[in-house]
């Protein structure tokens, strides 16, 4: 009876240890996890609050909470959290906006090379007179710069082209007074991912709130009824 007790017991330390190894390389292996990477600023993203400007929904008052870029991009939910980033769909779009970032998701200007003081300028630029071609690119100058390089050195971004003779079309480009070619401003907001607008309450409310608002126009109707009667 004793050699059958000791051999349980033997078994069932056996069995514990098994468990705390298994659960500590669960540990282990969670600890290991490669931490993303931080991406380089841009020159149209070259700080922490411009970023939180682009992409909007008034994150950019929270710019102060960041106190450098690396910091923003090692930053977790939970963290985030403890930060005060209220609320947590708040957190989410920001993280979201992070990873589209690292990935060189951008948005309007985001590919940008010349820029000053939160502007970038965009010249007119006619292909060389070698290339049989008449067309005109929309490209970004540094500035004080003209566009009379040719178009394979200039930065051609995306989104922006000529529209007729002299006309730069694209997000947020603003002509340049008394010269052809625009400017584009970092706006709050600019790359900002709209949120829906929830009609009748949403999907999961909406059958109880259009019952209520034809319940409320029935009662009303018989009200008014009533007292044209009297």
């Amino acid at each position: 009876m004793k050699g059958e007790r000791l051999r349980a017991s033997l078994g069932m330390l056996l069995q514990t240890s098994n468990t705390f190894s298994r659960a500590g390389q669960i540990r282990f292996l969670h600890k290991t996890r490669p931490v993303p990477p931080i991406p380089k600023p841009v020159p149209f993203v070259p700080d922490v609050p411009t970023f939180l400007t682009l992409i909007g929904r008034g994150l950019n008052k929270y710019a102060s909470k960041f106190p450098s870029w690396d910091a923003l991009f090692s930053l977790t939910s939970p963290q985030l959290r403890e930060l005060g980033i209220e609320p947590a769909r708040t957190r989410r779009y920001l993280l979201q906006w992070m990873q589209r970032y690292r990935k060189g998701a951008l948005g309007p200007g985001g590919d940008f090379r010349y820029v000053q003081n939160g502007e970038a300028i965009l010249k007119i630029a006619t292909p060389p007179a070698a290339m049989l071609h008449d067309g005109k690119y929309a490209v970004n100058v540094p500035h004080g710069d003209s566009a009379d390089a040719a178009p394979s050195v200039l930065s051609r971004p995306v989104g922006y082209r000529v529209q007729g003779l002299r006309t730069i079309v694209g997000p947020y480009a603003t002509p340049l007074p008394g010269v052809s070619g625009a400017v584009v401003k970092v706006t709050e907001g600019m790359w900002e991912h709209r949120q829906g607008r929830k009609i009748d309450g949403g999907e999961r409310r909406r059958a109880e709130v259009q019952f209520k608002k034809r319940s409320a126009e029935r009662r009303a109707e018989r009200e008014a009824e009533m007292l044209s009667h009297l």
